[in-house]
């Protein structure tokens, strides 16, 4: 007999973590005793989340990283007496902004420096400097802005994850359907380098002035993203983002990159427009499938150019990227660069 799939991973609100999250009254009051609570974290049909807040493993487990953190968050909070400022991580999940290979077993929050309140076993505390303009509100949270959290990930997280968080709060400002507003994305770094300034002499902040003036917000996805730090790596300089193409019935098809040096376009193929039914919509995996060959015949028909295609998989390190370049045989010296020899 073959193994029960598993059910599909969902993103959650803030409304559906709430709905989720059992605090250990919860559980007395609908009949519970403390026993029968720890005998069913035993058998695996509650998770702790943290001592005195609980979810149904069933729920547990259809959590991407970014629920599943947003649950501890919340479990922090409704302990804290005093609502703490959520920063890093923890406020990114607060912001919607994803977690790219991340899954975060504490939560970050940050005080003003000097403090002597300690960091706990699933909290972490930061101790930075915080004005007015750094603190905002969301539902039952105060945390830090969109923007400083975009520096304090780009200064502290691995590279992938936090160019994924740039673009995504870039997105969030500059971006509209498939093009980036030129002026609004000026501003926005503008307003970055500005709080990195404040902040000169912490560790991260060379590298976060980096994440900033490379973020592009047509970088859709997690995926799309770190694809582009892999085709730096490898020695693109000319990569075009959401490239329209004209399409039948003069629609227009936009491709996520413009590869002008080796004359190809690419796409990065998550997962989720296939097996996702929210990012499918009506149509059936075999009509997405179709629809997506469709396309890039008509694109390769009408532009004359071939479509290289890469999964998550491809893109786990630079050199898993280069294999995948080079099976599409795009020229690459031994070490790992784009060979502009071959070009010419």
């Amino acid at each position: 007999m073959g193994s029960n799939p598993q059910p599909p991973k969902r993103a959650i609100t803030l409304a559906d973590a709430e709905r989720m999250l059992r605090s250990a009254g919860d559980l007395l009051a609908a009949g519970a005793t403390e026993r029968r609570i720890r005998q069913r974290v035993a058998e695996g049909v509650l998770v702790r989340i943290r001592r005195g807040h609980y979810a149904t493993a069933e729920d547990w487990r259809r959590l991407w990283p970014e629920g599943r953190h947003l649950m501890r968050v919340l479990a922090v909070c409704r302990d804290a007496a005093t609502a703490p400022v959520l920063s890093h991580v923890s406020a990114a999940v607060v912001h919607g902004f994803p977690l790219y290979r991340l899954a975060p077993t504490r939560v970050h929050v940050t005080v003003p420096s000097p403090s002597h309140a300690a960091s706990v076993p699933d909290v972490l505390r930061h101790e930075l400097p915080l004005d007015d303009t750094d603190v905002v509100e969301i539902g039952p949270f105060r945390l830090t802005g969109l923007n400083r959290t975009a520096i304090d990930v780009a200064r502290t997280l691995r590279l992938e994850a936090a160019q994924s968080i740039a673009d995504a709060a870039l997105r969030r400002v500059a971006v509209t359907g498939h093009r980036q507003d030129a002026d609004a994305a000026g501003v926005w770094r503008e307003d970055l380098h500005y709080r990195l300034e404040r902040l000169r002499g912490r560790p991260g902040v060379r590298r976060a002035r980096d994440v900033v003036d490379f973020a592009d917000g047509r970088a859709q996805l997690p995926g799309e993203s770190v694809s582009r730090l892999r085709l730096r790596r490898l020695g693109f300089r000319e990569v075009q983002l959401q490239v329209p193409v004209t399409g039948p019935g003069g629609n227009e098809f936009f491709i996520d990159f413009g590869l002008d040096e080796i004359d190809a376009y690419g796409e990065f193929d998550g997962m989720g427009k296939y097996v996702d039914p929210v990012l499918r919509g009506d149509k059936h995996i075999e009509e997405t499938v179709l629809s997506e060959k469709r396309r890039a015949d008509w694109v390769h028909g009408t532009t004359g150019r071939r479509m290289l295609r890469w999964e998550s998989e491809h893109i786990a390190t630079v050199h898993s990227f280069a294999a995948r370049l080079a099976a599409f045989g795009v020229p690459l010296t031994s070490d790992l660069q784009l060979d502009r020899r071959r070009l010419r």
